[in-house]
Formats: structure tokens, sequence, C-alpha cells
């Protein structure tokens, strides 16, 4: 409430600031022309940046030739055309006063004061003439709407005056967002689209290049600043712009000003993109700065409206210009302006004030004695021609400021219609319609332009979005220009393929803070700059489910080649062509073959003496246990599926076990036989081949019992361990296809058959002083001792590579070879030479005369005995004192159950030359 007291003194004092600065105006007009006037029924007033900003001190500076007089021209030319028009205003005459606003706010503000003087009552109640009469004052012409400015800060700081005397404005150039604001600038109109529309066709553009990291420069004031701030805050909106830097070029700038902003753009090189929203002096002004800084074609410029299509703001700077993407509201060229701009001479163009100082610029010759230019200039005949004699172009605003003209005068055209029926001029009742009404029509027109496109307002009195995108190229036949490369309406539309680059670049250049990461690397942003990042590596079993993360892979899998997905880990098993299962086949094949081949050599030479006197029946089973051994090997290499890994469990330890079952009951019958022997002569009880087998069969079923038991708690299946072969690198990772067995549950598997080697072993060490002429106690013996260094060698290889990679393969390896060897030991101990001697020395393989076991035990003893006493006595000695304790002739009938042939004794008087030997064939 307080703010509303006080705002009645604040407008007040307004008002007499207001008066005060007309009445300054109006004093400076009588010494320079600062308006053109042209006569008409109804004024429209023109805002035109005819001169540039002077330097301190000088409001003004040098004249410019597109942007002002071009413009300036452009109103003068549709007032022209409208009014020879019977159609639009017919017996209305539009006039104009049109101010320079020297391309300053401040400037302009006090230009436009001559605008509002006729709608400012002065009171002249206490004025008097020297003659003491009232004074009569001249009525400055009403003002009805405004054309211009052309700069948004000029345009902001008129619209402020304008809106409290409710004079409707329509700007041809000014493009600032806040115009938009209908609550401030209510009377305020635009046939330009503002510049968030603008805004977000660059962001477009920089997103179209893959551009991510760029910087922004504007120049001081509401349109620079405020469309800086419009792209910025639509590039937040669209995500991955980030801005580098944001810098301001100052009102009152000096060179060097332009010299730090280009050393500040090159303390961030990786964002070549430059947004630019700067007026055409600034753009200059950095031009020329990075010319100095030897950074041609670094940068990429990104020019705004203000550059446009322009050739002021790269006037020999062409170099320095080449690539720069500039934006321009679409336009046209409208010849019918080209027609009468380059027919614009000296003696037909006498109500433009400032053509004559134009003409000077344009033509670079001297009018008169009071012109700017130098002594030496040449003088101006007057003759030259626009276009013949100089370079022209049509101004890219053009366009719009002949749009902004017809858009007022579509307005007063219906609101005549409307308040004036009957009249073909101005009535009473549109001569006393206020800006308010006029508003009204102004925000409701729609015609064709003059590029012949639609014109119209939104409520908020802007134009639609609608742009040309253009480049600046060089071309070797025609030298540098703008190239059309697309346009914008409301989406962007470019041409890729015509764009050219500085430098020679022949692929978009980059404009971005970091490199994008390589596939399988994740970024890490820096923290508050999302465009920028470090890459770091999914390494291991990580894939990149995002461009931000890293994630393991499940334990079946493994990531792809690019780390983008996970795949299934290949599942490998032992092959039968993999050097690991080649030597063990190889081994289990001749192993077989040989086991095969005794076999049926003892089944061939069943009934011969060597057969019968190796036990057939544990002979067989022994042969059984060793081909059983042999037959694992392929069990092993096979295939897991649930089938084999039964017959695996069951066969793993059963060879062996059969095996050492065989022989720790001969063994042990070896050792009760003889054991008996020193106590008495009657045979121990259970050696018979029945009581032999029953036995045996006895110590196997407690394996068979294990391995039912193994079924029943854990049934047999197959697995993939991902683990044994995870290597660190991932592409080597294998999945191993095998039964799900243990190493504890392979050690327990063969620890029974193993408790049977060792209790054979120790029998055989028990019997080994039992002479080898009567028994296999001794091959059983080496037998036994081989196979416990085999196994010895087998537990810490196999139990020693349990961590390592290629574990499958060793200990199936390993496991296999020490079952070979164990059995091919037994079969070429014990096997091997009893078969040489049934196929090479058949004459040894005879009956021979049988003892009882009687004699059996008393020959053993008697060597037993010789053995001790050959220490003590002279050679031969103890020889015959045991012969002669002996009856050559004491003989026992023939036995069933008798285990050993004996050699007939040798005649007594012969031992004294040789050695009596009792023979046990086997």
């Amino acid at each position: 409430m307080a703010r509303r007291s006080g705002g009645p003194p604040r407008l007040l004092r307004l008002l007499w600031l207001l008066q005060a600065l007309l009445d300054l105006a109006g004093s400076q007009e009588i010494y320079a022309p600062h308006s053109i006037r042209v006569e008409g029924d109804v004024t429209l007033g023109g805002l035109f940046p005819v001169h540039a900003r002077g330097v301190p001190g000088m409001p003004c500076g040098d004249i410019k030739k597109e942007n002002g007089i071009h413009r300036l021209e452009a109103m003068m030319y549709a007032l022209d055309q409208i009014n020879g028009d019977d159609e639009l205003l017919p017996n209305v005459t539009l006039g104009a006063r049109i101010l320079d606003t020297c391309s300053r706010d401040t400037y302009a503000l006090e230009q436009s004061l001559t605008f509002v003087q006729a709608l400012i009552q002065k009171d002249t109640s206490d004025v008097r003439c020297t003659n003491g009469e009232p004074p009569v004052f001249v009525k400055p012409e009403k003002v009805v709407g405004v054309i211009g400015a052309s700069a948004s800060s000029v345009s902001i700081m008129v619209a402020n005056i304008l809106r409290l005397f409710q004079i409707p404005q329509i700007s041809y150039a000014s493009t600032a967002p806040e115009l938009s604001d209908d609550r401030r600038y209510d009377f305020f109109s635009r046939v330009v689209p503002p510049d968030s529309f603008q805004a977000q066709a660059m962001v477009d553009i920089v997103k179209a290049m893959g551009w991510n990291y760029v910087s922004t420069v504007a120049s001081e004031g509401s349109y620079g600043e405020k469309g800086v701030d419009a792209f910025m805050q639509l590039s937040r909106e669209a995500g991955g712009i980030c801005i580098a830097q944001s810098l301001k070029i100052p009102h009152d700038h000096k060179p060097s000003d332009f010299d730090k902003i280009i050393r500040l753009l090159l303390d961030t090189r990786y964002a070549r993109a430059v947004i630019l929203f700067a007026s055409d002096e600034d753009i200059r002004g950095i031009l020329n700065a990075s010319k100095r800084a030897d950074q041609v074609g670094h940068f990429l410029w990104i020019g705004s409206d203000s550059w446009g299509a322009k050739n002021s703001p790269i006037h020999q700077l062409e170099d320095a210009a080449v690539g720069a993407i500039t934006i321009l509201p679409k336009r046209a060229t409208i010849s019918g302006f080209d027609a009468y701009f380059t027919s614009r001479t000296l003696e037909n163009n006498r109500r433009n004030v400032w053509f004559a100082e134009y003409w000077e610029e344009n033509f670079n010759c001297k009018l008169m004695s009071s012109s700017k230019k130098d002594e030496s200039s040449r003088k101006c005949t007057g003759q030259e021609r626009i276009g013949i004699d100089s370079k022209y172009e049509q101004e890219g605003k053009v366009q719009f400021v002949i749009d902004a003209v017809y858009a007022m005068a579509n307005a007063l055209h219906n609101m005549q219609r409307d308040l004036c029926p009957e009249n073909s001029g101005i009535c009473p009742d549109m001569d006393l319609a206020g800006g308010k009404k006029l508003l009204k029509y102004i925000r409701s027109v729609s015609f064709n332009g003059s590029a012949g496109t639609s014109v119209t307002f939104n409520r908020n009195g802007d134009a639609p979005g609608r742009y040309d995108l253009f480049q600046y190229q060089w071309n070797n036949a025609t030298g540098p220009g703008y190239r059309v490369i697309g346009q914008w309406t409301e989406t962007l539309q470019l041409n890729m393929e015509d764009m050219q680059w500085p430098r020679g670049e022949q692929d978009v250049p980059t404009s971005v803070c970091s490199l994008p990461c390589k596939a399988g690397e994740r970024k890490k942003v820096v923290k508050g700059m999302p465009c920028c990042w470090h890459c770091e590596p999914c390494d291991g079993y990580q894939y990149q489910p995002d461009e931000f993360n890293c994630k393991l892979c499940s334990y079946n899998m493994r990531p792809s080649a690019n780390r983008t997905s996970c795949q299934p880990i290949p599942i490998t098993k032992l092959e039968w062509h993999s050097p690991w299962a080649v030597i063990p086949v190889f081994l289990a094949m001749l192993g077989i073959i040989a086991t095969i081949f005794v076999m049926a050599t003892f089944v061939r030479y069943n009934d011969t003496p060597i057969v019968r006197a190796s036990g057939r029946e544990l002979s067989y089973v022994l042969l059984t246990g060793i081909f059983l051994c042999y037959i694992i090997t392929f069990l092993m290499i096979a295939k897991p599926d649930v089938g084999v890994c039964s017959f695996r469990r069951i066969f793993l330890g059963l060879g062996m076990c059969i095996s050492y079952a065989a022989l720790l009951t001969k063994t042990n019958r070896i050792y009760r036989i003889f054991e008996q022997g020193k106590k008495s002569v009657t045979a121990p009880r259970l050696i018979s081949p029945t009581s032999q087998l029953a036995i045996t069969s006895s110590l196997i079923s407690v394996q068979l019992l294990g391995v039912l038991i193994w079924f029943s708690v854990d049934p047999p299946n197959t697995i993939v361990d991902y683990d044994e072969q995870k290597t660190l690198n991932p592409d080597l990772a294998r999945g191993v296809l095998k039964c799900d067995i243990t190493d504890l549950q392979i050690i327990c598997s063969l620890g029974y058959s193993i408790l049977l080697m060792v209790t054979c072993t120790v029998y055989a060490i028990k019997t080994r002083g039992v002479p080898e002429n009567f028994n296999e106690a001794k091959p059983i013996g080496f037998t036994m001792y081989t196979t416990c260094i085999v196994w010895l060698a087998f537990i810490p290889i196999f139990f020693g590579t349990a961590q390592s990679a290629e574990k499958l393969y060793i200990q199936t390896t390993t496991l296999t070879i020490s079952m070979n060897l164990s059995a091919s030991v037994a079969l070429g101990m014990l096997y091997m030479p009893k078969v040489y001697v049934i196929i090479f020395h058949p004459e040894l393989n005879v009956q021979k005369r049988k003892r009882s076991f009687k004699a059996v035990v008393t020959a053993a003893t008697m060597s037993t005995r010789l053995s001790h006493k050959a220490s003590d006595r002279p050679n031969g000695e103890a020889k015959t004192e045991l012969c002669e304790n002996v009856d050559p002739n004491s003989e026992y009938g023939p036995d069933p159950n008798s285990l050993w042939t004996l050699h007939p004794p040798r005649p007594p008087h012969s031992s004294l030359k040789q050695k009596r030997r009792l023979h046990l064939p086997y």
C-alpha cells in the first residue's frame, strides 16, 4: 500500500523531468536538424540508428549506411507506397517524424520526447511577451504511433515513455525477450520474433553440430544480456550444453577490452563455438581482436540477428568471419525498394537530412567544407549512382521496416473503416480515439507482408518465429559472401552438406569440453560442469549400462567386446583332441590292449601250471580291476551328463578297489601261511580259492556300499563351474562343464582304495623275507612300493592346482595318468613275466611234483635257516648241515589244496657244488 501511495508524486516528478527535457530538445532543434519531417494527415514517428554511438563527449559517431540509411529509407519508401494506394487509407496521407537514436538508449530517450510534445499541456498562465500579451505557441504534430527502434535497449527505454502516453510502438528489429512482457510493455509490438525463438534456434544449431561446450559474448544492455540469458536458460532446459564462459562487452569499450575477451575465450580453448548477442560495432571489435591475437579460424561464431547477413560488421575482416553461422528473421529482398533506393540522388532525396552525409561515405568523396572527410578526399560530382559507382546490397531488416509501417497503416485503415464508415478521411471519432484503441487494431491485423509471408501478432505483440540461417563462406570464384544453409520455423532444417569451415576443415569442427569416452568407458562428470568429464574404463567383468555407470555382469556372464552389454560365458570341457586328454587316452588304450592280451593269454592257457599256480581266481579279479582302472580314463574325459557322472562315481574308485582287494587278499594269505608255518604244520583257515574270492568280494562290497550311500545323499548331476576359469581377462573366461563332484568327494571315493593299497603294502613289507622261489610276495612288494610313489606324487599335484585356471585339465590328467600308471605297474610286474614264460618258454610251464603244506613249510623253514646260518659258517657248511636233515625220499602224495609245485630235489652229492633250490614257479 505504501508503494501505491508513492506513485502519483513519482509520476509528477517524472512529468516535470519530461517537460524540462522537452524544453531542452526544443532549444536544440534550432541549431541542428535532428529529424525528418514528412507532412501528412496522420503522423507516424520513426526511430533509426542513423549514426553509431559517439566517443565520450559526443552523442553520435559515424553514419551507418546499412542499419541506418537503408532502414530509414525503407520507412519513407513504405509511406510513398501507402500514400499512393487508393485502397489503403483512402483520402488519408501518412506523414512521419523520423529521429536519429545514434545507437544510444539515453540519446534516443531524449529524442523520442518529441513524440509526446503534443500530448503535454503547458501551463502558460504566468508567461507574458515583452508587450504584455500572452505567447502564441505552434502546436506540434500529433504522433499516433512509432516505428522503431532498432536496438532492444533503445526500444525498452522509449517504450517506458510511450506507454505513459499510450502511443503504440512497432519495432522492426528489437528482439529482447523482456519486451514480450505485456504487463510492462503493453504498447509495444514487433514484426520480428523475440530472442527466445532466436535463442532456441541457436540451441538447436549447437546440438545439431554436436557441440556441448560453448562460450557467450553479449553487448552490455538489454538486447545482448537478455539474449544470452535466454540462450543459457534454454540450453539448461535442453540439457547437454555447458557454458564455458559468459562475457560482456561494456558500453564504453576500448580495443583492450576486446583483446581481454579474446584472451579469456582462449582460456577454454576447447570451447571454440561462441554465441554472439552483440551490436555490429561490438562484432567488429571482437573479430578485430581475434585477428590481432592470430586466432583467425579458431573460433566458430554463431551470430544473432544483429549480425544477420550484414556486411558492415565484417568489412575488411572477412577472413576472421569465414565459417560464422548467423541468424536473421526470415526475409526476402524487396525488389521495389532496390529500384527506389538505387534511384536516390542528392537532387531527388532532399527530404532525408542525412543523405548528403551518406553520399560522402558511400562514394568516399567530399561535398562541402564542413564535411568530416579529409581535405585530400576527392569532391563529389553528384552524378555518382548507387549500385553502379558503389557496392549495394539490401540490408536485412528492410523488409521488416516496411512490414512495420504497413502494420500501422492497416491498423489505421481498419480503425477508419469502423469509426468513419461514412467519411473517406479522418473523422472526429477517429481523431479523438486514443492509443489504446489503435493498439487493439494493431494486435488484430493480419495481412501478407512485403515478402509474401503473413504478418500477425500474438497476445504479447510478438511475431511468429521464422529464421533464415546463413554462413559466411569463401568462394574462390565470387569471393566471400553469405550463403543460406537452412531455416528455423519452430524446428531446425539445416543443410550440412552446404557448410564450409575455416582452416579447410572437412568435418564439422568440435567444440566440446571432453571428447566422447570410448566404448567400455564411463563418464565421471566434473562437479558443476555436466559437459566435462573424465573417462574411466569399466574393468574386469563390468559392463556399461549407460554412459555414467559400470555394473558387474552376473556370475555366468561376461561383458561384450564393447562392454555395452553382457553375454554368456562360453562353456568348455576337456576335449578329446586336447593335449591334456591325448596322453592319458593313449596310455589307457595301450593298457587296455595289454590287459586284454594278458587276459586272453591266461584264458587260453588257463589249465597250465603257471596260470594255476598264480591263483587263477584272484588273477582274473585283479585283471578286471586293472581293466577298470584304464576304462575310467574315458569316463573322466567324456562330456559330462547324468549317465557319465553316475559311471564316474561308480568306477572312479572301483577299479583300484578291486585291484588292491585282490592283492591284499594274496599278501594276507602268504603272510598267514608262513606265520602259521612257524607254529605248526597245519594249514591256516580261509586260504582256499573260494575263501579268497569271498574275502575279496567283501572288501569290494564296502566300496560299492559307499557309492550307494553317495548316490542316495547326493544324486549325480552336472554343473557349470564359472569360477574355475574366471580369469582377470574376461575374454579368456570359460565356464567348465563338469560333474557335480568336489575334490573332497574324489579323495573320499579313492580313500578306501588307498587304504587297501597301504594295507597291502604293509603286508608286502612283512612278507619280504619269504624266498622269491616260493611266492609272489616280492613282485607284489615292488608293485606296491611303486604304486605308493605314484600316488604320493599325485596328491600334491592334485591339490596344489586347486586355484589354477587349468584346474580341470591338470587334475583330470593327473588322476587318469596316476590310475594308468598304477594299473600298468601291477600289470607289468605281476603278469608280464608269466606271459613271457607262457609264450616264449613253454618248456618251463610243465607239471611238477607237488608237496603237501608240511613239505612246503619245511622247505621254506630250511631256506630261511640257510640264509641265517650262511653268514656264520664257511661256504657250503650251512647248506650241508641243513641238507643232511632233509629226507630226499620223504615225498608227500598229491594234495588238491597244495599251493606250490617244487622241482625234484637233486641228489645229495650234487649239493656240494650247486646250491639246492626250492622252486615256487609262480
